[in-house]
């Protein structure tokens, strides 16, 4: 779980403070020196460094050939680099990559609501928020690098999903039966969404 001083000190500040955490839950590490190397698909282990230095040399030996992710949000590396010798250790920073990586997360939020056409629904944002996630994982969205696109800007609406401390008021979209036994097994609820399979 994200520090709440550090997410207020470092995070981009138009995204809320809740949709930070659920980003580098989703997407991130929470260890701040994680480098994870992945070649043609296939994830390679690297040895879990300890100092900010070692962090950089396994980031510095991977680079060429492959995709090397960093840090608390697991940032691409090198994204507007020309050269490995340009990469510096505020890359695994936790206040730097946090700034980094939410700055850019913002921008493909904002890349994926004009897609959408910039829905000011609050309903629509979980599907906008996943599709930001799996964008930000894959490098691309509708065909287009994301990391390397020009931003649109613009703002978007931003709802988070309730959690177990959340009042009932809050989480009032679930169903209150939805979580109730019944003996009939023809008059239960869906329990599982399989409204998102087949869509893409």
């Amino acid at each position: 779980m994200l520090d709440a001083a550090l997410i207020k000190e470092c995070a981009d500040p138009s995204l809320k403070p809740a949709i930070v955490e659920q980003f580098v839950q989703a997407a991130g590490s929470d260890y701040p020196l994680a480098v994870t190397v992945k070649s043609g698909g296939r994830l390679i282990l690297v040895p879990r460094p300890t100092t900010p230095e070692e962090a950089l040399e396994i980031v510095r030996e991977n680079i060429g050939g492959s995709v090397v992710r960093v840090g608390l949000t697991q940032i691409p590396a090198g994204i507007g680099l020309k050269d490995a010798s340009e990469l510096k250790t505020d890359l695994v920073d936790p206040c730097a990559n946090l700034r980094m990586g939410t700055a850019m997360f913002a921008k493909i939020l904002r890349i994926v609501a004009r897609w959408y056409g910039s829905p000011t629904s609050e309903e629509v944002f979980p599907q906008l928020f996943d599709d930001a996630v799996h964008a930000w994982r894959t490098g691309t969205f509708e065909g287009e690098s994301v990391f390397q696109a020009e931003d649109p800007g613009g703002g978007v609406v931003q709802t988070v999903a309730p959690t177990a401390g959340e009042t009932e008021s809050d989480a009032d979209i679930v169903p209150k039966n939805s979580t109730e036994e019944s003996d009939e097994p023809n008059s239960a609820g869906i329990r599982i969404d399989l409204s998102r399979i087949g869509g893409k």
